[in-house]
C-alpha cells in the first residue's frame, strides 16, 4: 500500500513511460544448406524494456545478441514473433514520422545534395519551402556542414555522410530518436566530437534517444541509463543506471567513470566462452539477419 501523498509505482510509470516493450520473442526459419529442412533460430527471447520519455537509453551486447534487430522493431521497420511494443501507449504497427533513425550505413540518397537529404522528411511532412531551408540550414550547420550544402554524398567522407544522417534524422523533428552505432565508422577524434554534439542537442531537445553500440565508453558517456543484453537468445541481461554528472565533458578520465565501465564490462564478459560450432553460426546470422543492415 502506498503511504498518504505517493503516487503508485504502477501509475508512474505508465506517466514517464514513452516506450515499452513487454515479451518480445523474435523467430526464424533457417536453413544450413538449400535441401537442408528449416529450423528455427531464435534471436531473441522474452526481452520487456521501458524507455522514459526524454531519456537517453544505450544498449550494449555481444555480437548477434538482437540489438539492432531490436531497434529495428521500435522503428517499425520489423515485427516481434510475439510480444509487443508501444509509443505513447499506442502500438507499433510499422514506420512512422514520430521515430528518426540513423544507421551505419548513411542510407543517403546518392542523387540528392546534402541540403536536399536533410529536407527529405520536412518534405514528407510537406513543410513550406522557405521553413524547410531555414530548418534544413540550422541542422547543417550544427553538425558542422556548413559550405557543403550543395555538395553530393559521393564527394563526402565518411564522417561527413553521417553527420547529413543524423541532421537528416533531426530536422523533421522526431519524439523518438533511434540510433545504430551511428558513430562506428568515423575516426575516434571525429566520433568524441559528435558524441558531444549530440549531448548537447538532446540536453537542450530532451529527446528520446535509445543508442545501440558496441562501445562501453561511448555507451557510459552518452546514456542515463545502459541496457546490457546476454548472447543468443537476446534478453535483457541487466540495466545500468549511469549517476554521473551532466555535462560530461572531462568525466572519461575520473574514477567514478572507471567503475561504471568497468561494472558493464564484467557483465559483458560473463558469457559463455565456448561455443560450439552451430552457436557460433547463430550469432553471426542474427546480425545478418537485422533490417536495418540491409538498408
Amino acid at each position: 500500500m502506498s503511504r498518504e501523498g505517493e503516487v503508485p509505482v504502477a501509475q508512474v510509470e505508465e506517466k514517464t513511460a514513452k516506450i515499452v516493450a513487454r515479451n518480445i520473442n523474435r523467430n526464424y526459419q533457417i536453413k544450413r544448406k538449400s535441401d537442408d529442412k528449416p529450423t528455427e533460430f531464435q534471436a531473441i527471447k522474452q526481452l520487456d524494456l521501458t524507455v522514459n520519455k526524454g531519456e537517453f537509453l544505450a544498449i550494449v551486447g555481444p555480437s548477434g545478441c538482437g540489438k539492432s534487430t531490436f531497434l529495428d522493431m521500435i522503428a517499425g521497420l520489423a515485427k516481434p514473433s510475439s510480444g509487443e511494443i508501444f509509443i505513447d501507449n499506442k502500438l507499433i504497427t510499422g514506420p512512422a514520422l514520430d521515430r528518426g533513425i540513423v544507421l551505419q550505413g548513411y542510407a543517403l540518397f546518392p542523387w540528392r545534395t546534402v541540403r536536399k537529404n536533410v529536407e527529405f522528411g520536412l518534405e514528407v511532412k510537406k513543410v513550406p519551402q522557405k521553413q524547410r531551408a531555414e530548418i534544413s540550414q540550422k541542422y547543417i550547420e550544427l553538425v558542422g556542414l556548413h559550405n557543403f550544402e550543395d555538395r553530393y554524398p559521393h564527394e563526402l567522407s565518411g564522417g561527413m555522410k553521417q553527420r547529413v544522417a543524423i541532421a537528416r534524422a533531426l530536422a523533421y523533428d522526431p519524439e523518438v530518436l533511434l540510433m545504430d552505432e551511428p558513430f562506428a565508422a568515423v575516426d575516434a577524434q571525429t566520433r568524441e566530437v559528435l558524441q558531444e554534439e549530440l549531448l548537447r542537442i538532446w540536453e537542450k531537445t530532451k529527446k528520446t534517444i535509445v543508442f545501440v553500440t558496441h562501445g562501453i565508453d561511448e555507451a557510459v558517456f552518452l546514456a542515463d541509463r545502459v541496457a546490457v543484453m546476454s548472447t543468443n537468445p537476446g534478453r535483457i541481461k541487466e540495466i545500468v543506471s549511469i549517476n554521473l554528472s551532466r555535462p560530461r565533458d572531462g568525466i572519461r578520465s575520473s574514477a567514478d567513470f572507471g567503475w561504471v565501465r568497468h561494472k558493464i564490462w564484467e557483465l559483458l564478459q560473463n558469457q559463455p566462452t565456448v561455443l560450439a560450432e552451430k552457436e557460433l553460426s547463430d550469432q553471426n546470422i542474427a546480425e545478418a539477419i537485422s533490417t536495418s543492415a540491409a538498408l
